[in-house]
C-alpha cells in the first residue's frame, strides 16, 4: 500500500508546495506525479493535500504521513544501498553557514556518515558571505548558505523569514535607540536589522557585534539587545519581539551551491540528497514524534 515510489512523490509535493515543481525534480510528467498521490490517497482513504488554484497544502492525515513516508523512504533506500553495494568514497569540502548548524543539521551529517563510511567530510562553518567567498576561491566544492530574496543562484532547499528575537518576555522600549546584536558586515541578517530601523525613524545602537551563534546568543540572553534571525533555526531560549518593525527583506532562503568549477560528485550528490530530502527536519529541529 504505502509504496516507495508513491511515497517520493508525495514528499517531493510536500517539499516544493507544487506538483509542477515536485515533477521537474524528480524527472517525471506532472500527471504522473499527481497520479501517485491519488493512488496513495486511494489506498489510504484520505485526502493528503488540500489544493485550490493558488496553493497546494498538507490535510491533517498527510501531514501526518510525512514521518512515516520518510522513514519509509529511507530505509527503501539504504536497503538498496546495501544490496547493491553501493560504496561512495572520496572527500567533500562542505561549507556551513552559521546559523544551520545548530539544528538538525548534525543530525543528518551523522545519519549521512552512517550510510557513506567512505566519505569524508571537511566542514568549514562561517557567515554565509564567508562560506560563498571559500566557494568561489575553490576552497569548497559545496556550500550550504543564506540567499537574498529575488536572487536565483543554487538550490533552493527552504525559505524561511526574518523576526526579531530576544530573550522570553522582553519588550523593546522605542522612546530609547533600539540596542542590536548582530554578525559583523556584510551579513543579510544585519542589513534587513539596519533597514527596518532606518526605514521605520527609529534611532539605534549597535551593542555587541560578534561572528558565532554561540557569541549571538549569549549577548541576546545577556540583555545587551535584539537581534533579527531567521525564525524557524531560532536557539531554543530566544524567542520572536513584538514592537519592532519587519525586517527589511523579511524573508530569506537557505540554498546549496555547488562549485563552478567542476562537475558533481557521486558523494556531493548523496550528500545534496540528503538533506533536500531532511528539508522538514532542518526547518522543525529533531524534536520527538518528528
Amino acid at each position: 500500500m504505502l509504496d516507495p515510489v508513491l511515497l517520493r512523490s508525495f514528499l517531493a509535493v510536500e517539499h516544493y508546495r507544487s506538483f509542477s515543481q515536485a515533477a521537474r525534480q524528480l524527472g517525471l510528467r506532472q500527471p504522473t506525479v499527481s497520479g501517485h498521490v491519488k493512488k496513495l490517497e486511494s489506498a489510504l482513504g484520505r485526502e493528503l493535500f488540500v489544493r485550490d488554484t493558488h496553493s497546494v497544502t498538507l490535510s491533517t492525515d498527510g501531514a501526518a504521513l510525512v514521518r512515516f513516508a520518510r522513514t519509509i523512504v529511507d530505509a527503501h533506500d539504504e536497503a538498496v544501498r546495501f544490496f547493491d553495494g553501493e560504496q561512495l568514497s572520496g572527500r567533500i569540502r562542505f561549507g556551513v553557514s552559521e546559523d544551520l548548524v545548530s539544528q538538525a543539521l548534525p543530525s543528518i551529517l551523522l545519519e549521512f556518515r552512517r550510510a557513506y563510511p567512505q566519505v569524508d567530510l571537511e566542514l568549514n562553518i562561517g557567515l554565509s558571505d564567508e562560506v560563498h567567498a571559500e566557494l568561489r576561491a575553490d576552497r569548497l566544492d559545496l556550500a550550504f548558505v543564506k540567499r537574498r530574496p529575488g536572487t536565483r543562484h543554487g538550490q533552493l532547499v527552504f525559505e524561511d523569514r526574518f523576526v526579531w528575537a530576544g530573550p522570553a518576555d522582553a519588550v523593546p522600549d522605542l522612546t530609547r535607540p533600539v540596542p542590536i546584536v548582530t554578525y559583523p558586515p556584510p551579513g543579510l541578517s544585519r542589513e534587513s536589522a539596519l533597514a527596518a530601523l532606518e526605514h521605520a525613524g527609529l534611532d539605534y545602537r549597535i551593542t555587541c557585534t560578534t561572528k558565532g551563534q554561540l557569541g549571538l546568543r549569549a549577548a541576546v540572553l545577556a540583555g545587551l539587545g535584539f537581534v533579527v534571525h531567521s525564525e524557524s533555526l531560532l536557539p531554543p531560549d530566544l524567542y520572536p519581539v513584538p514592537g519592532l518593525p519587519e525586517p527589511r527583506p523579511s524573508s530569506i532562503e537557505f540554498i546549496l551551491i555547488h562549485s563552478p568549477r567542476r562537475a558533481q560528485t557521486p558523494p556531493e550528490r548523496a550528500l545534496t540528497r540528503a538533506i533536500v530530502e531532511n528539508t522538514y527536519r532542518l526547518k522543525h529541529g529533531d524534536r520527538p514524534g518528528w
